[in-house]
């Protein structure tokens, strides 16, 4: 079934969502009738920029796509929908009267999945979507799984074979499309499809260096742990990302030592071996505002160096974990 709502097509219990993108009104009716009957839920687009828009608000699970419109063509259309890491994931048939094996592969290489020739036949149109929609979505299933165990995954492709700085994220699952730009301080006009600096940096040596070290990146007692998962079957570079916190450390040493939440924190990073800028930086304040929490410390515990300080913070974590 569909539904119009806001310019857009939806519904419920269908058998998915498919985006049609054609110029011809005819060609939009023969198909939008022939899928709405067989019950999935239909959007429609008649030019490649009302279908990129179109995409990205509703992801459908597949799209079916004119090669040849005005403006912006179906070839750049798939471009684009496969350099987008919300996008990349949906499957793509070409619709074309283009036959000839240059334009064939020129579907391919633009990142179609399969194509099918003018006049459209909506049977034989039905049956490889469902083909190419099933394996789409057990991907999709399999990615966003690690998503409710507090796992995000994401895919970094390589451009010429190098991780340089226009490798680009091919996809990500939604929990790491909300800690990406939590994480990673970005320009306002960094595209989503960039790997942030600080992540691309730890993945030229993980890829190269057996047992490389996950990346750790903190915000206050939050932190996001990065590690290299191997390749896919795209030869994607694979991360999985997980969120820890060190709250409750904190809060036992503050409690324990009877510090204030601040100097906690502030010894906390001491231990992590951070330097006052460090500290500063994560905790939004100034080092010479790091330097006199330390130095309240340094009295509360009766120790004069950053070292004794976090002999004793270690000590007494220690001590209540054995507790």
């Amino acid at each position: 079934m569909s539904i119009e709502l806001g310019g857009l097509a939806v519904g419920t219990q269908t058998l998915g969502l498919v985006l049609i993108v054609d110029d011809v009104p005819d060609n939009l009716a023969v198909l939008h009738d022939a899928l709405d009957e067989a019950g999935y839920t239909v959007l429609v687009a008649t030019d490649g920029a009302t279908a990129l828009q179109r995409a990205l608000q509703a992801e459908p699970d597949i799209v079916l796509l004119d090669a040849v419109m005005p403006g912006i063509d179906g070839f750049e259309v798939a471009r684009r929908l496969k350099a987008g890491p919300e996008t990349a994931h949906i499957p793509i048939i070409f619709m074309t009267g283009l036959t000839d094996t240059e334009h064939v592969l020129a579907a391919f290489e633009a990142g179609g999945v399969d194509y099918v020739t003018k006049p459209i036949r909506a049977a034989e149109v039905i049956a490889r979507m469902g083909v190419h929609m099933r394996g789409a979505r057990q991907a999709r299933q399999a990615r966003n799984a690690l998503d409710a165990y507090g796992h995000a995954t994401i895919a970094v492709r390589l451009v010429d074979g190098l991780l340089n700085d226009g490798a680009r994220l091919v996809w990500q699952t939604p929990l790491a499309r909300r800690w990406l730009p939590a994480y990673f301080a970005a320009p306002p006009d960094f595209g989503q499809d960039r790997v942030p600096a600080a992540l691309l940096a730890w993945l030229h040596t993980a890829v190269t260096t057996p047992e490389q070290k996950p990346l750790t990146v903190g915000q206050g007692a939050l932190q996001l742990v990065c590690t290299l998962q191997g390749r896919t079957s795209d030869d994607d570079w694979l991360v999985v990302l997980r969120e820890v916190s060190d709250a409750a450390t904190v809060e036992a040493t503050m409690l324990a030592l009877r510090l204030t939440l601040r100097e906690s924190e502030v010894l906390y990073w001491v231990v992590k071996g951070k330097t006052n800028r460090d500290i500063g930086d994560i905790l939004g304040t100034s080092p010479a505002t790091v330097k006199k929490h330390l130095e309240r410390v340094f009295e509360k515990l009766g120790v004069e160096t950053r070292t004794a300080a976090a002999a004793v913070a270690v000590q007494k974590v220690r001590e209540l974990k054995a507790g």
